[in-house]
């Protein structure tokens, strides 16, 4: 009697668990604003934990690496970039023997990575809980969602061996020394901070044959004679903040993106947070990708290739930064034209030329582009978290412009550092879109 009742049991449950796995939960497994979620809460632990911008920029590439890396087994279109990046050679393959949910597996490995690169993981325990819930509420069997987990941990592991290798722990601890000659930079206030990575172009690239591969012009010869090409970049904006528009202030404030500012009031310092320049990048693939109804393997392909970009584009720019070391507007102006003077925008410890804005929104605009189109027009939110109202624009390009021409609104670079930077960012951005592949 006994065996017979274990034998109903087992065979109701049997029934229930061939019921449960009719595969009606893998449309909803499949839904990409899982891996948008976890991309915002990587950006607000990176916020959390003040990382530098060129830091941030490796967060976001090697968590959009592993969460593509551990999608494409579920999508034969796609192609690794297992020997396409740089020092790339293995990833973790899934075993065919298993059944996976792939979104589930990139979204893990995504936030895997995320979890391996910040500090502050308290600030994850309440989201992947709630995360692993909403997967689970999908209907999907719980040998594939532990096959997934199991999954994407191994394809994270795989990746934070890769980045073991780029020698970003080398170069930890390494100062800058000011020279104090003529026409280089020097710390600013209000904090007068350290200059930050001054060796980030030893780090190694994902597609760049070297650091110095797209170097822009040499900047304007140091002379403050009147007349002279510097001096006149100098008055330029100078001349600028000093008759700025309404409409150019917010400009400069939508795309400050300053992710440490230090603020004065009385004898009193605190400092305020804010997302960092490929932080809003990131925010913008979510955005746009989510208004487009782009699915889970576009999705995950535009994080790959924006932050690609921006991660190249930063080791490019911080090789000329610290190859030309150029001094920042504030401290030339004050000291040679106006000691009242001051910027909008906190001036960002580390030197002027190239800007950094500028190029990596050249590179991560067109690599944007060629994955979700040209002349997409699209509202950026980004800033309402920092009370700033939405932008609007035309395309990834015309953003692109708008974060450029900012840092000039912003009183904290000179023109040519606009203009020669995202010329530098689209020359990155057309080198990736053209070595890398991601179809087959």
């Amino acid at each position: 009697m006994k065996k017979n009742i274990l034998l109903i049991l087992s065979s109701i449950s049997l029934l229930f668990s061939c019921k449960k796995d009719n595969g009606e939960w893998r449309k909803a497994a499949e839904n990409p604003d899982f891996l948008r979620r976890t991309q915002l809460q990587v950006t607000e632990s990176i916020i959390h934990d003040i990382f530098a911008p060129p830091v941030s920029s490796r967060i976001y590439c090697y968590a959009s690496l592993a969460a593509y890396e551990a999608l494409i087994p579920g999508n034969p279109a796609y192609k690794s970039m297992v020997g396409q990046y740089n020092g790339f050679e293995k990833v973790y393959k899934p075993d065919s023997s298993k059944t996976y949910c792939y979104p589930l597996a990139a979204t893990r490995a995504f936030l895997t990575i995320g979890k391996n690169l910040t500090f502050a993981q308290d600030v994850y325990v309440d989201f992947e809980k709630k995360l692993w819930e909403d997967y689970k509420a999908t209907g999907m069997p719980d040998e594939v969602f532990e096959n997934s987990i199991a999954f994407g941990d191994s394809v994270a592991a795989s990746i934070m061996n890769y980045s073991k290798k780029d020698n970003y722990k080398q170069t930890r601890g390494f100062r800058y020394t000011v020279t104090n000659k003529e026409g280089t930079w020097v710390p600013t206030p209000p904090a007068y901070m350290d200059a930050v990575e001054p060796y980030w172009t030893k780090i190694r690239s994902f597609t760049l044959d070297s650091s110095a591969q797209f170097p822009p012009p040499a900047p304007s010869k140091f002379d403050l004679t009147k007349g002279s090409p510097y001096y006149n970049e100098v008055m330029d904006c100078y001349n600028t903040v000093k008759n700025l528009t309404d409409e150019q202030r917010a400009i400069a404030n939508f795309w400050d993106c300053n992710p440490f500012k230090m603020n004065i009031t009385g004898h009193a310092m605190f400092a305020t947070k804010k997302v960092s320049p490929g932080g809003h990048w990131m925010g913008i693939v979510s955005q746009v990708s989510r208004n487009l109804g782009a699915d889970i393997y576009k999705t995950a392909e535009a994080y790959l290739l924006t932050s690609t970009a921006v991660f190249d584009g930063f080791i490019s720019c911080w090789t000329e930064k610290y190859r030309s070391v150029r001094i920042r507007p504030e401290s030339i102006i004050n000291a040679n034209i106006d000691k009242d003077w001051q910027p909008v925008l906190q001036t960002p410890p580390f030197p002027e030329y190239t800007s950094g804005h500028s190029v990596i929104s050249g590179a991560a605009s067109t690599a944007l582009t060629s994955v979700l189109g040209d002349n997409v027009a699209f509202t950026d939110s980004t800033e309402i978290p920092y009370g700033l109202p939405p932008r609007k624009f035309t395309s990834f390009s015309q953003a692109a412009d708008e974060a450029s021409i900012s840092r000039l609104y912003g009183g904290i670079h000179f023109r040519p550092a606009l203009n020669n930077g995202i010329a530098q960012g689209r020359k990155i951005g057309n080198w990736l879109v053209a070595k890398i592949k991601t179809k087959k």
